[in-house]
């Protein structure tokens, strides 16, 4: 079995608080973790639960043996009054463990009903570092230590991960027809059940149209009018399309940075799939010569990086906060990240070899602000190398 990097974390808040929520995406592997904390367990896709669940919550919760594990918890949300009554009750850490494949917190209600019980961990796709047994390398930590410390990695070896993705089925197929089998079915089966559920959809054409418009927008800035053309959606079912799809964990809108000091910022937010493996399917690259040769190259790689800081962020010793860099001047870095008045300013770069000039815009940064930041490009080079105190190109090979 892997082992999940979260893990740790996830132990540590059942000693802490009465319930946990574990959400994330279809097939990530929280049923599999959660089956390492919790002999009890019971799963709302059981239809007949969820009626029971629905019908009768309070005696349901008053029938069930804890600890436990409540799966799919999203299918049956007014599961959570029932709950808090009886966390109220007798107050014991540990008591639930709630996963669902949809962020149950991004509704206001819920937060209001379990406020001051809950604490919330988001469990994502494989990262690179639990795919080579290395769980508790954290790389944001490293990062923000100056540890740029990796091992030479074949860039074959990094484009089969970002082919791949990191849904732990997938690393079990052996050839591309099975793994485009199996994305097919993933997308037609668990997000259009799902996305039908949580939105109540009526046209899923639609909104598959829209999911097929969104993938060739990955890392990019958000621009909803034109999406709205390209899909024929008025503007509320595209706003209403990529609720459901943060909400599914399938893409995720990274927020402008902003600092006074005096340019001007674009405030739209960038828009990322946060899994390459169905991004390249969506995108027809199925092998190295595919994404080599693809129009889309660039954004795929810098979706991968953003995709593994995500999974390190999730982890980290300190919160960590993500933005992107963009000023009306056009001066663009792909990712900050911000602990307090330490910052991280990185770019992603798809080349073997790199030099100053990668640097521009992110030494444009440092002179403005008066933060301390520091400059890191990543390539697909073999070295570390040192452009100055305060910048450093370095290897994809981190992430592994």
């Amino acid at each position: 079995m892997i082992k999940r990097s979260i893990a740790p974390l996830l132990e540590t808040a059942l000693e802490i608080s009465p319930i946990v929520l574990l959400s994330g995406a279809r097939q990530v592997g929280k049923s599999t973790l959660s089956s390492n904390f919790f002999k009890n367990y019971v799963t709302l896709d059981d239809v007949d639960l969820r009626v029971t669940a629905i019908d009768n919550p309070k005696g349901l919760i008053n029938r069930l043996e804890k600890p436990i594990c409540i799966d799919e918890i999203q299918k049956a949300p007014n599961l959570l009054e029932a709950i808090k009554i009886d966390v109220d009750k007798e107050r014991v850490n540990g008591s639930y463990l709630l996963t669902g494949s949809a962020n149950l917190l991004d509704m206001k209600k819920t937060k209001d009903t379990l406020a001051g019980r809950i604490i919330e961990l988001s469990l994502y796709p494989l990262s690179a570092k639990e795919r080579n047994n290395k769980p508790t390398q954290n790389v944001i930590d490293m990062l923000f230590e100056r540890n740029f410390s990796c091992d030479k990695i074949d860039s074959k070896v990094i484009e089969e991960s970002i082919i791949l993705g990191g849904y732990p089925e997938i690393l079990r197929l052996d050839s591309e027809l099975k793994r485009r089998l199996w994305f097919s079915s993933y997308i037609s089966t668990y997000i259009e059940r799902d996305a039908r559920e949580l939105g109540e959809i009526r046209e899923i054409n639609n909104f598959f149209k829209f999911f097929n418009v969104i993938a060739p927008r990955t890392a990019t800035l958000l621009n909803k009018s034109k999406i709205a053309k390209a899909t024929a959606l008025k503007d509320a079912m595209v706003d209403n399309f990529l609720t459901i799809l943060a909400q599914l964990y399938q893409i995720e809108l990274i927020r402008p940075y902003s600092e006074n000091i005096g340019k001007q910022f674009v405030k739209s937010p960038k828009l990322h799939m946060i899994d390459t493996g169905i991004a390249c399917h969506m995108l027809r690259i199925k092998n190295s010569k595919t994404l080599n040769e693809s129009h889309y190259k660039g954004q795929i790689y810098e979706t991968f990086i953003f995709s593994e800081l995500k999974k390190h962020i999730s982890f980290a010793v300190d919160n960590t906060d993500m933005f992107h860099y963009h000023t009306s001047d056009k001066k663009e870095i792909d990712f900050v990240l911000s602990r307090g008045d330490e910052m991280l300013a990185i770019e992603v770069k798809a080349s073997h070899s790199v030099d100053k000039g990668d640097f521009k815009h992110i030494f444009d940064f440092q002179k403005s602000s008066t933060k301390d930041i520091l400059g890191i490009v990543f390539y697909m080079g073999d070295v570390v190398l040192e452009i100055d105190k305060r910048n450093f190109a370095v290897p994809f090979g981190i992430f592994f």
